[in-house]
């Protein structure tokens, strides 16, 4: 455990981005038009600072995993912020030119305010050493993205897609909470470094109600990643969901939910899940098969773009499934990628957030009737129109499809490669055929795009800032695909770093028995290794 002075020391980018989020809702009040524009360039300065406060600031419980992470999340939160500049004036009545400018009917300084606590949030998750905090933590990136959807567009179809978001959100919120009460019902603490010890002392281990609230808490973080049982909600959310905040749903909750599942998944099995918990591993399993099957099959039936999308994001939490399995096995230690399904989920999430940025930002850019263009037939002959858009629409979808060599392929080939080495075959040969699968629906988009006819009722909008977003995704995917090095290397590092993060918490509770004539204590810490004795009266005052 830190201090909390140590701990303060970590939080400098969250304090940051959460001060500048607060700015921006004060400014996004003035009656000023040029001041609620300003709330856009705020915001991206704000995150601009965070992410090198995260690359150069003190480390968290959680080691380089919060590192990288933070980076990763502040980096990806600007692109998001500059796919989403347009977002307000189009669903808001922000006027210009010589009509009036309404300050009560523009929403510029909440809708910034609220994307930047939605990033905080997920920060917050990858620095997690407690329950309560991790907790509050997955909180914190959910509730402002039900706001976000409802106020992203005028359609009906976004307060509706709220609704639903937020009664399920709330039900999921529900699982997992009681998941973590009886996780510290069978521990007798929040902290999951303490709770490793716990675990990893052969005395005690994983109790039925440990294992009963691991569950749960599994189940109920299902439905930050999209993973089935808790999917339902994805593919009406993300169509009644303006374009941008349909792209930032993609991420950062998925990546707060991850980030999640990797502290647990430590923090109860140290990374030995067949041996310490097989039900754990089975339930996995289970999950991964059936959100990769039930993911891509509801995508084949579909004729709207943006539930193809949903249901492909659905699909992809079960191939990072399958990588958090792989990771959680006796493989997990080695040094390569292929050997590492941690590093590989990490790699994969960055890779996903930028393909599945470059796709969202084209489909935001087309309009029918003052609509957000969303069936395949609006995207027929985009190429003769605008043929850099089309390429960067293919160059993104046929990354999602993990064509080599695009960055898709090396992120599939990481996470299906972890598996193999981890024993998985059977589960690994599932994911390449369910990844073959999805080939039908992804290449669908690139052929209406390039060999059919254009629809004159779709127009182009002129939004520079969601173009130039569809454009440096198309860029960092191509350089990734060709020069990924220092992003594996920094996968690895992460992984690796918070694999060996010394958990040396004051010795815990005994759960199953306590000791009786005993002058001194011994806990397993991470690796197995005995930690230092500590007299019982030490303990207890720990405690």
């Amino acid at each position: 455990m830190m201090d909390m002075s140590t701990k303060l020391a970590t939080l400098w980018p969250e304090i940051m981005l959460t001060l500048v989020a607060f700015v921006v809702m004060v400014v996004g009040l003035s009656p000023q038009l040029w001041m609620r524009r300003a709330t856009y360039g705020i915001a991206a300065f704000g995150l601009v600072i965070a992410a090198i406060l995260a690359a150069t600031g003190s480390p968290a419980a959680t080691g380089d995993l919060a590192v990288y992470m933070k980076v990763a999340i502040c980096l990806i939160g600007l692109a998001l912020l500059v796919a989403a500049a347009e977002v307000p004036d189009e669903s808001q009545t922000l006027v210009m030119g010589d009509q009036a400018f309404d300050p009560a009917s523009t929403s510029r300084g909440e809708f910034f305010g609220f994307l930047l606590l939605s990033l905080v949030g997920a920060m917050l998750c990858a620095g997690a050493d407690d329950l309560v905090w991790l907790f509050l933590a997955l909180e914190l990136t959910s509730l402002p993205t039900y706001v976000m959807v409802a106020t992203s567009r005028k359609s009906i179809k976004a307060p509706e897609a709220a609704v639903k978001y937020f009664f399920l959100g709330a039900m999921a919120a529900a699982i997992f909470l009681y998941g973590f009460a009886l996780l510290y019902g069978a521990t007798g603490t929040t902290y999951i470094s303490q709770m490793h010890a716990i675990f990893a002392d052969p005395n005690q281990g994983i109790s039925h109600l440990a294992l009963a609230g691991l569950v749960l808490a599994i189940v109920g973080v299902c439905f930050k990643i999209a993973a089935v049982p808790m999917h339902f909600y994805a593919a009406d959310v993300y169509q009644g969901a303006a374009t941008p905040v349909t792209t930032f749903l993609a991420f950062v909750p998925k990546t707060a939910g991850f980030v999640t599942l990797i502290v647990l998944l430590n923090a109860a099995t140290g990374w030995s899940i067949v041996d310490n918990t097989p039900a754990i591993a089975t339930l996995l399993w289970i999950l991964a098969v059936l959100t990769m099957f039930v993911g891509n099959t509801l995508a084949l039936l579909q004729d709207n773009v943006k539930r193809v999308l949903a249901y492909s994001s659905i699909a992809h939490t079960g191939y990072m499934l399958v990588g958090l399995l792989a990771g959680a096995g006796p493989a997990a230690s080695g040094g390569f990628l292929l050997r590492n399904g941690l590093a590989a989920i990490l790699f994969y999430l960055i890779a996903y957030g930028v393909m599945n940025l470059g796709a969202f930002s084209v489909l935001g850019l087309l309009k029918r009737a003052g609509e957000e263009a969303e069936t395949f037939d609006d995207l027929r002959g985009l190429a003769a129109r605008r043929p850099a858009l089309a390429a960067v629409m293919a160059i993104c979808v046929l990354s999602l499809t993990g064509v080599p060599p695009l960055v898709g392929f090396w992120g599939k080939l990481y996470l299906f490669g972890s598996a193999i080495s981890a024993g998985y075959v059977g589960l690994a040969i599932l994911a390449m055929l369910n990844s073959a699968i999805a080939a039908f629906y992804y290449l669908r988009i690139v052929a209406v795009t390039y060999m059919s006819e254009p629809n004159d009722d779709v127009v182009v909008s002129p939004l520079p800032s969601r173009s130039g977003a569809a454009m440096v995704s198309a860029a960092a995917v191509i350089v990734m695909s060709l020069a990924a090095g220092p992003l594996v290397d920094a996968s690895l590092h992460a992984a690796a770093g918070f694999q060996t993060q010394p958990h040396m918490p004051a010795a815990p509770r005994p759960v199953h028995s306590e000791p009786a004539d005993h002058d001194s204590l011994e806990v397993s810490g991470v690796n197995g290794e005995a930690l230092p004795a500590a007299s019982a009266s030490e303990a207890s005052d720990a405690i």
